[in-house]
C-alpha cells in the first residue's frame, strides 16, 4: 500500500502462521465472504461487473487537487456497504448528464431532478439544501429583483447546472435576454466575478468554503434566494440500470442514512448543527 504521503512504509519480515492462526484467519475470511454473499442473496446489487461513476470538481463535494471530497467518501461508503467494484471519473457535470442519459455511464452524486431528467435518470436522496446568489457589492443588489432589474448585470452559472423551480425560471429568463456566462466549473465564474465581467453566480454551501478562502470574498455578498431546500442524491442511469437494480442501490443509500453513516460524512466537512439539517429532510 502507498501511503498519501507517498512513501512505502517499512515493512517487517513476513513470518509463516502458525496453523491455528491459519485456521482462525481463513475462518475471517470466509465470514467477510459470507457477509457480502449474504447481502447479494438479501437482495443486494448486482456486482457482476464493475459499475461506474462520474464525480465532478464542486467546492467540498470533490476537489481535483486533494481527490477528497462529500462525493468521495459517499462512493467509498457504496462500495463498502454494496460490495460491489465502482470505477470514478472525474468530468465536467454537462458531460457527466449526457453520459447518464446514454447509458454509458452507471452513477453520479449530489445530483437534482428535473422534468427532463427525470425521461432517462432515477434517484436516491441523502441530503437537501438552498441555493444563494453571490452578487457583487457594487453591484447594488439586494434582492433578486434587483438584478432582474439591470439589464446590463450578468450572471455566471455552471453548463449543465439545474437549481430549484424558482431559480430555474430566473436563469431561463435570463438566458433568454443574453444575459448569462457559462463554465464548465465553478474556478472560471469566481475568476470573472472578481474581475467584474460577471456580476453574480449561484453557491451552494459546499462552494462557502471557496469563497471564504479567496479574494472573492472581499468584493461580494451573498443573497438568499428564494426556493426551498432541494433535495439532492445518487443519480442512476434508467438505461444501464434496470428498475430493479435501481430499487437496490435505494436501500443501499436508505441504509446508509438509517445507521448515521450520510450525517458522519458530511459532519466532516460542515458544522454538526448543519450537517443534520441537510441530512434530515
Amino acid at each position: 500500500m502507498i501511503y498519501s504521503n507517498g512513501f512505502l512504509p517499512l515493512l517487517r519480515p513476513l513470518r509463516p502462521l502458525r496453523p491455528l492462526r491459519l485456521l482462525r484467519c481463513c475462518a475471517l475470511a470466509l465470514a467477510a465472504f459470507g457477509t457480502l454473499s449474504a447481502f447479494a442473496a438479501d437482495g443486494g446489487p448486482d456486482c457482476a461487473r464493475s459499475l461506474t461513476l462520474g464525480l465532478h470538481v464542486h467546492g467540498l463535494l470533490y476537489s481535483a487537487q486533494t481527490g477528497t471530497g462529500i462525493d468521495k467518501d459517499m462512493t467509498d461508503a457504496m462500495v463498502q456497504r454494496s460490495g460491489c467494484s465502482i470505477t470514478t471519473t472525474v468530468l465536467p457535470r454537462a458531460r457527466i448528464w449526457q453520459l447518464i442519459e446514454s447509458g454509458a455511464l452507471d452513477f453520479s452524486l449530489s445530483g437534482i431532478t428535473t422534468p427532463e431528467r427525470e425521461r432517462f435518470a432515477a434517484f436516491a436522496w441523502y441530503f437537501s439544501n438552498r441555493y444563494y446568489l453571490l452578487v457583487r457589492q457594487d453591484s447594488g443588489v439586494d434582492k433578486l429583483a434587483d438584478f432582474e432589474s439591470r439589464p446590463q448585470l450578468q450572471l455566471g452559472v455552471i453548463r449543465g447546472f439545474r437549481y430549484g423551480a424558482r431559480a430555474n425560471q430566473w436563469v431561463d429568463q435570463l438566458a433568454a435576454a443574453g444575459r448569462i456566462s457559462y463554465a464548465s466549473d465553478l474556478e472560471p465564474l469566481y475568476q470573472v466575478l472578481q474581475l467584474g465581467r460577471i456580476h453574480g453566480m449561484i453557491i451552494e454551501p459546499f462552494d462557502m468554503m471557496d469563497v471564504q478562502g479567496t479574494q472573492v470574498k472581499d468584493v461580494t455578498r451573498i443573497i438568499e434566494m428564494d426556493d426551498p431546500a432541494i433535495p439532492h442524491g445518487l443519480i442512476m442511469s434508467k438505461k444501464s440500470l434496470s428498475s430493479a437494480e435501481q430499487a437496490k442501490w435505494r436501500a443501499v443509500i436508505e441504509g446508509l442514512r438509517q445507521d448515521g453513516t450520510v450525517q458522519r460524512i458530511f459532519e466532516k466537512y460542515f458544522s454538526p448543527e448543519l450537517a443534520r439539517g441537510m441530512v434530515n429532510f
